[in-house]
């Protein structure tokens, strides 16, 4: 049977409401109307905050893949920030608990625990509001950064409010809701579906795949298993062929010297941990070693369910048998009485009295 949810991981409604109710901005666009010019900027602000939380939030706070000087920094984070995914270090420490822990119990969005949960459930409970700066001291130290990180709405709303300057009401229904939406849940994909859909080229301890459409949704993070085999490298699509325009602009800014140290993969770290090799797969073996465990407790507890009604059955029935039993003999012995009295009364020739 399912592991009931602790009341801290379940989803918290009251505070939940803004991030429900955003979904429905779009409804306006029946009013606003749906401008090409406002679709356009819909889709280079979807692309261009992804680059923020793929480059920035992610391949930079939580892995360092890359150096960049304070300013940069920065902008790195109020960049993210436009997204309102949350702070950049709280962003970036819980991503570090999920690689520090991945696909087990304490990994914060284990898709072992349900799409629902893995894709947006761990963001709405109570459990991993708080930023846990011990988990990102390297960048908790900067005053700067603690300041976006506690008003990580204020680059948002100076984003909603450039959007309507440029289009209206369609330039902040279309140009920031609408591509909000969809940069929540390209995001929350990878959370939710790299672990599930695509291929594993290299062996890992958890479940991470490589799917080239989640790729193209999130500017290159969907070459899942490859990040996860070598986490430190800037660059995720490991092949020429695999799409990862988030590395190309790094690459790009490195050339004009804004980015430094930017990792990438070796040819001996290319060449290890093979599938195709016949290297054991672990994680996969761990994954689904546990899944059929928690399947066969399942089943078990069912047949125990099962067991335990079938004894209370038996017990009902041994007791409704030796009810009927108690009265048979006690009709028995009454029966014997009776006949007593009657041999009795009739060596004394007495009456016989008769029973009320």
């Amino acid at each position: 049977m399912p592991t009931p949810r602790a009341a801290e991981e379940r989803m918290n409604w009251r505070s939940s409401v803004p991030f429900l109710a955003f979904h429905l901005i779009p409804i306006a666009m029946l009013w606003t109307g749906v401008p090409l010019r406002m679709v356009v900027l819909a889709v280079v602000l979807y692309f261009v905050r992804m680059f923020f939380i793929t480059a920035g939030y992610h391949r930079y706070f939580a892995h360092r893949s890359y150096q960049l000087p304070r300013w940069a920094q920065l902008v790195m984070a109020v960049g993210g920030a436009t997204a309102l995914q949350k702070g950049p270090l709280w962003w970036a420490a819980h991503h570090r608990d999920h690689h520090r822990y991945s696909d087990t119990d304490l990994d914060v969005h284990s898709p072992t625990r349900g799409f629902w949960w893995s894709h947006v459930g761990w963001i709405l409970c109570d459990r991993y509001s708080a930023t846990e700066e011990q988990r990102i001291k390297d960048f908790a130290k900067y005053p700067e950064l603690r300041w976006v990180n506690g008003h990580d709405w204020v680059p948002a709303l100076g984003l909603a409010l450039l959007t309507f300057a440029l289009g209206g009401w369609a330039g902040l229904v279309i140009g920031f809701g609408l591509s909000t939406i969809a940069l929540w849940h390209g995001t929350f994909l990878v959370n939710s579906l790299a672990h599930v859909v695509g291929r594993r080229r290299f062996v890992t301890s958890d479940t991470s795949r490589n799917s080239f459409l989640i790729a193209l949704l999130t500017n290159g993070e969907g070459w899942h298993n490859n990040h996860h085999h070598y986490q430190a490298s800037a660059r995720q699509g490991f092949r020429w062929y695999e799409w990862d325009p988030s590395y190309y602009v790094l690459w790009g800014l490195s050339k004009v010297g804004i980015v430094r140290g930017l990792k990438q993969p070796t040819e001996a770290i290319l060449t290890t941990n093979l599938v195709r090799a016949g290297h054991f797969d672990v994680g996969l073996f761990r994954t689904r070693w546990n899944t059929a465990a928690a399947r066969l407790a399942e089943v078990g507890g069912h047949v125990a369910d099962g067991l335990v009604q079938r004894r209370q059955q038996l017990e009902e029935r041994i007791e409704a048998a030796r009810h009927d039993l108690d009265e048979h003999l006690r009709a028995q012995r009454q029966a014997f009485d009776e006949l007593a009295m009657v041999r009795r009364a009739a060596r004394s020739l007495r009456p016989i009295p008769v029973r009320s």
